[in-house]
C-alpha cells in the first residue's frame, strides 16, 4: 500500500522503518515544524534519506494541507504520534482513510498524557488502541486493542519504552493489514466508560507530602522520567526519580515528620509519609543535572529531618 505517515520523534521513526521493512511505499511524511535550536526530527531525517517528501505544516486544517495529501494518492494514512489537530476532511482523503495509535485502552484515558495517568491512578493494566480518528478527541471507532499489565513498581518509562512502544508499532502494522483485507471499519467506543485526562505537566506532578504513601509513589513512578514528580527544597524545585515504597503499619514506626528526610543511605534518601517511606535514588535539583540521591544530599547538606515541600 501507499502510506501517508503522520508522526514524529522516535516512535514515528520506528513506525516509518516498520512499514518500509514490510514492503509498503511511504508516499509522504507529515511531521511537526522544526523548533529553533533543536536537531531535525528522526522521522524527517529518515524520510529525507530516502528522498521521500516531508511536509512540516503549521496546521493540517487548511486547504493547502488537503491538497498536499491528495497529491500523494495514498491508500492509507497512518497516525503514529500526532499532536496537531487532524480534521475529518483530512483523514478521509486516502482511499482507505486513516488509522491512529493511542497509548491507552480507549475510551478510558482519552487525552495527551494517556500513559502517565493509569500509573498515577494506581491501575494494574493499561494498553493501546488503534482506531479511526474523528473530530472528537480519541473518540473514533476501534479497530484493535492490546493490553499490558502495570506492575507495582513500573514507571512511565518502563511501560512505554519496553511495552507500549514496540507493541504500538506492531499493532499499526496489524491494523493496516486488516484495513487491506476490508476488516478495518472498527467498532464504536462505549461512551459510558469514557474518561478524559489533560496534560500531566508541572502543576499535576507536584507532590503533596500529606497524601498517603501509595498516592505519592504512584505519582512519582507515573512521572518518571517525564515530567518528573517534584517538591520544593530551599526555594528550588527538586524532582524525584527511581523511587521505591516501604510501607509501615503504624506511623509511630517512622521517626520523622511527614515530608521530612527520615534516612540517608549509601545510594538513596528516604522521606516519611502517611503509610510508609519513599526511597529515592535519583534527583534533579533546579536547573542542574540528574544526580544520585546520596551525592546530591552530600553536596546540598541535606540531613535527616530536612523538610521537603515548604
Amino acid at each position: 500500500m501507499r502510506i501517508a505517515l503522520l508522526g514524529q520523534q522516535k516512535f514515528g521513526k520506528a513506525v516509518f522503518d516498520a512499514f518500509v521493512d514490510r514492503g509498503h511505499t511511504i508516499a509522504g511524511v507529515f511531521c511537526a515544524p522544526d523548533k529553533p535550536g533543536t536537531p531535525p526530527d528522526p522521522i524527517k531525517a529518515a524520510a529525507e534519506s530516502r528522498a521521500i517528501p516531508v511536509h512540516q505544516l503549521p496546521t493540517l486544517k487548511s486547504e493547502n494541507a488537503r491538497d498536499i495529501l491528495r497529491a500523494l494518492k495514498a491508500d492509507l494514512g497512518v497516525m503514529a504520534y500526532v499532536l496537531q489537530f487532524v480534521p475529518e476532511e483530512f483523514t478521509a482523503i486516502p482511499v482507505h482513510g486513516m488509522i491512529q495509535y493511542h497509548p491507552s485502552l480507549l475510551p478510558r484515558y482519552r487525552g495527551p498524557s494517556a500513559i502517565n495517568w493509569p500509573i498515577i491512578r494506581g491501575d494494574t493494566v493499561t494498553g493501546l488502541t488503534i482506531f479511526r480518528p474523528t473530530n472528537g478527541l480519541d473518540e473514533g471507532p476501534v479497530i484493535l486493542q492490546k493490553e499490558t499489565p502495570i506492575g507495582p513498581d513500573d514507571t512511565l518509562g518502563g511501560v512505554f519504552f519496553e511495552r507500549l512502544f514496540p507493541m504500538g508499532v506492531a499493532a499499526l502494522l496489524e491494523a493496516a493489514e486488516l484495513v487491506a483485507q476490508g476488516l478495518g471499519s472498527g467498532t464504536a467506543q462505549d461512551e459510558s466508560h469514557a474518561s478524559y485526562e489533560g496534560w500531566c505537566r508541572a502543576p499535576e506532578s507536584r507532590i503533596n507530602w500529606h497524601n498517603h504513601a501509595d498516592i505519592i509513589y504512584d505519582l512519582i513512578r507515573g512521572c518518571d522520567p517525564a515530567p518528573g514528580a517534584w517538591t520544593m527544597l530551599n526555594g528550588k524545585k527538586l524532582q524525584l526519580f527511581e523511587a521505591r515504597k516501604h510501607p509501615v503499619r503504624r506511623f509511630s514506626q517512622i521517626a520523622a515528620e511527614v515530608g521530612a528526610v527520615s534516612k540517608l543511605g549509601e545510594r538513596s534518601l528516604r522521606i516519611s509519609t502517611h503509610g510508609g517511606e519513599i526511597e529515592v535514588f535519583k534527583v534533579k535539583y533546579g536547573d542542574g543535572d540528574k544526580l544520585p540521591a546520596a551525592q546530591f544530599c552530600a553536596a546540598q547538606g541535606v540531613a535527616v529531618g530536612t523538610l521537603l515541600g515548604a
